[in-house]
């Protein structure tokens, strides 16, 4: 019995008893020992408003019931991070290719099924009521499995790269610190011994990887995020300078909840616009997000910025002009 077991078999002991339920009897119905009741119980007051009371007089556990009402578990206990993960988590089980660790993740599958079905979310179920949307995903390729031994194992890689900015290939020798999943696409944070930095690999960009038997290069995990946290974006770096981005009254009400970097500063102006700004080492990503907003969106700075993404609007502009007649 685990612990969502223990919760709803708790909840049925005290709403059909018309006693007080000592400790002892929980521990034998829970099957699990003094310390693990407590913490069954202090998880239902806590996350789930459950009103245990413990009855000193009768030395038991019961529902208070002082204002008439049956408690009844509340029909959804999960909160949005707990969702988000077992969602995603049920729809990337889902697309596994059969392998070696079939045997081991079918019942991770059937487990995260049944988490999911005690919600009584209706017939059709909590799964079938929620879609998860994947945007703009690119598949993996077919060096994941090398590059993940690798990283697994601490061994460089040697691999054929494309870097798509100048449609040219070359070849690296990597030393694989961490696999990165973000927006929906895998990334691969490495040691790159050709340009002797950090640098952030596309996997669907890595045509061949054949992991070598040098010892990859260590890189500490504080070096690792104050590299790939300190700027804007995947492609990340230690920041050179600060975005400043006015946003319209219209528009601010969404971007001023938004979170684009984690030393962002954000004001609102006093006709209702938004100012955000943003540290940036690399402008690629940043200007393809301003781009999005299109006209609820001023650049102030810095001046290359600003000219940066004006041409990119000016050449836009170029495919939609329609030629006057005389």
């Amino acid at each position: 019995m685990d612990r969502f077991d223990r919760i709803f078999e708790l909840n049925r002991i005290l709403q059909s008893a018309r006693h007080p339920v000592p400790r002892r009897r929980l521990q034998e119905e829970l099957e699990c020992s003094r310390a693990t009741v407590k913490r069954i119980i202090e998880d239902m007051r806590l996350y789930l408003n459950a009103p245990i009371v413990y009855d000193r007089e009768r030395n038991g556990y019961r529902y208070d019931q002082s204002e008439g009402a049956m408690y009844e578990l509340p029909g959804l206990w999960f909160n949005a991070s707990e969702l988000h993960a077992l969602l995603s988590v049920q729809q990337l089980l889902e697309d596994v290719q059969p392998g070696l660790l079939d045997p081991h993740l079918k019942p991770l599958q059937r487990r995260i099924d049944d988490l999911l079905r005690l919600q009584h979310a209706g017939s059709e179920g909590l799964a079938g009521r929620i879609r998860i949307l994947q945007m703009a995903a690119r598949s993996a390729g077919g060096c994941f499995q090398a590059v993940a031994g690798a990283l697994a194992q601490r061994r460089r890689l040697k691999l054929v790269y494309f870097t798509r900015a100048d449609a040219t290939h070359s070849e690296r020798q990597i030393s694989p610190q961490r696999l990165v999943y973000y927006r929906d696409n895998w990334y691969l944070d490495a040691w790159c011994h050709l340009r002797n930095g950090l640098r952030t690999f596309a996997l669907d960009a890595v045509g061949d990887a054949r992991q070598l038997d040098t010892e990859a290069q260590e890189i500490s995990q504080l070096d690792l995020d104050a590299h790939h946290a300190a700027s804007y974006g995947i492609f990340a770096g230690a920041p050179l300078q600060v975005a400043v981005l006015r946003f319209d009254a219209r528009r601010a009400r969404w971007v001023a909840k938004e979170r684009w970097h984690r030393d962002q500063e954000g004001r609102f102006l006093d006709d209702g616009r938004y100012e955000l700004r943003v540290p940036y080492s690399n402008a690629l990503e940043l200007i393809m997000d301003v781009l999005k907003y299109g006209p609820d969106v001023e650049v102030l700075g810095p001046a290359e910025l600003r000219e940066a993404v004006a041409d990119r609007l000016k050449a836009a502009m170029c495919l939609y002009q329609v030629p006057t007649s005389d």
